[in-house]
């Protein structure tokens, strides 16, 4: 069978064309099969490949798709916004290297990477687990505003926040905030400030699961506000 894939952005100027053609001897085909295809034909190309992702019918296609002559293939390179964000929600464990990376910078001279992990015992009472949700969308949110209020106090910091929900066994990490900037006073003090912005205004919730019961728990540090002004410098 014939197919034609169609090609974007630094993708036509490595293959040199804007729709790839390519026979193939079956009849229909998986994604998987067709990217090797695509690399053992371009392997100039092959480094790319495994970056980009396939779209059938304009709509994406994983590789256990299988794909005919009849249709519209697309190949696509990470969108323009496709690098990882600052602020993330996540199921997953929680890579505190990948959230530190984020916030490398070759002018700054200091970074700090705080890591809140779950406690088994607290005043006496043993921990089994942690369970957290959170309303996502304003999660992610109210976590960019931390970030720029970062940046607005102590110009020229970065961080980034990432944040777990789910099940969070003891010594997991539940909440892991990167900082960097050019000196280490602003570094220590954004860091801080970051976790208790967060646990005043970011609507994620946590449930403690104790071995004869559990809770769910609000705010623990007086009454809550979130209306209420960020602390000064």
């Amino acid at each position: 069978m014939n197919i034609h894939i169609q090609l974007f952005a630094g993708l036509v100027e490595i293959f040199g064309t804007s729709v790839l053609h390519m026979q193939i001897e079956q009849e229909a085909v998986s994604i998987e099969e067709l990217r090797k295809l695509i690399a053992i034909e371009y392997p100039t190309a092959a480094s790319q490949l495994k970056t980009c992702f396939f779209a059938k019918n304009q709509e994406y296609a994983g590789d256990e798709v299988i794909v005919t002559a009849v249709d519209e293939l697309a190949l696509i390179p990470p969108v323009s916004g496709g690098q990882p964000s600052l602020y993330e929600i996540t199921h997953e464990t929680i890579d505190a290297q990948q959230v530190a990376a984020k916030v490398n910078h070759p002018n700054h001279g200091a970074s700090l990477v705080f890591i809140g992990t779950t406690r088994e015992m607290t005043y006496g009472q043993r921990t089994v687990l942690l369970e957290y949700e959170a309303y996502v969308p304003m999660a992610i949110k109210t976590m960019e505003a931390i970030g720029q209020e970062i940046a607005d106090r102590w110009p020229g910091t970065l961080s980034a926040i990432t944040h777990r929900l789910g099940k969070v066994a003891i010594a997991e990490a539940s909440v892991v905030i990167a900082v960097s900037s050019p000196h280490r006073a602003d570094c220590y003090d954004a860091s801080r400030y970051a976790i208790e912005r967060l646990k005043q205004i970011v609507p994620i919730w946590k449930k403690e699961i104790w071995e004869d019961g559990s809770e769910w728990k609000g705010s623990q540090t007086g009454p809550w506000n979130p209306l209420q002004a960020p602390p000064l410098e």
